[in-house]
């Protein structure tokens, strides 16, 4: 299964990356501040110095970039960063990266998105030394924010059901999902967890964050990354567990009043 999707509208981002000869700031400050555990992902590590750096001071590191270091990652990791990718990708690229990396963190684990603070414009832009257009924007995250300076902010993600204190207290099981579930993926606007009663083997709900009681009163934008958490379950159930098809239908749980997607696996 790929981990990124590449858009035909934005070809270039990886001549974005950038050659040091030192680690980054945002790398240089997770390790100053002890934030870096266990095993250790660096996604879209681009040339590699970051890698390179946490290795010489004897982490478990391991380096991926779709187009310098391809290999895709084995098995979870403790820690994942993410510094400095999403600022170069289009929206859907980015909520393929989400969706991924929230896929490759084991359950206890952390993940850190850096993103740059000092883009003036979104939008394309000529690239100076490879003289070929490329796309820069701001992004802001809905995670927790540990570092903000003039040029950059460091977000600290967790599963969406690991999170001790969710930043909306509610007693809807959905809004704040019990950390027992094995969650398949998640993206910025919504989670996706097993059924522990399944109807089906892998039978999975597609719950948005944010609390709707009916489906007709979710904004359209919000509708289609839904639905992009759909297809990436299907492509998950479908490695794991072979369905011949899927039946796909939203409800509204009669408690709680919080809508959902159910994905029912079909093996007949």
């Amino acid at each position: 299964m790929e981990l990124i999707f590449h858009s035909p509208k934005n070809p270039h981002s990886h001549m974005t990356a950038k050659e040091r000869n030192r680690e980054s700031f945002p790398i240089r400050y997770l390790f100053q501040k002890g934030l870096i555990n266990g095993r250790v992902l660096d996604f879209g590590c681009g040339l590699g110095s970051d890698v390179r750096f946490l290795r010489q001071k004897g982490y478990n590191v391991t380096g991926y970039d779709p187009h310098y270091a391809p290999d895709q990652p084995k098995g979870k990791f403790d820690t994942i960063v993410c510094i400095y990718v999403l600022n170069v990708l289009l929206p859907k690229e980015q909520e393929y990266v989400l969706m991924s990396i929230s896929e490759l963190l084991l359950p206890e684990g952390s993940a850190y998105f850096a993103v740059r603070r000092d883009i003036r414009r979104d939008g394309f832009r000529l690239h100076l030394k490879h003289r070929v257009e490329v796309y820069q924007c701001s992004v802001t995250l809905p995670y927790q924010s540990i570092l903000r300076t003039d040029h950059c902010e460091i977000y600290h993600y967790r599963h969406y059901n690991q999170l001790s204190s969710p930043s909306t207290p509610s007693t809807c099981p959905f809004c704040t999902p019990a950390n027992d579930y094995e969650l398949l993926t998640e993206s910025a606007n919504a989670y996706a967890v097993l059924v522990r009663r399944p109807i089906s083997p892998g039978h999975t709900l597609v719950i948005p964050k944010k609390h709707f009681t009916r489906y007709l009163q979710i904004p359209h934008y919000t509708v289609e990354s839904y639905w992009s958490v759909v297809e990436r379950v299907k492509q998950i159930l479908n490695e794991r567990f072979y369905p011949k098809h899927f039946n796909i239908k939203v409800d509204t749980d009669t408690v709680a009043g919080h809508v959902y997607i159910h994905i029912i696996p079909q093996y007949a």
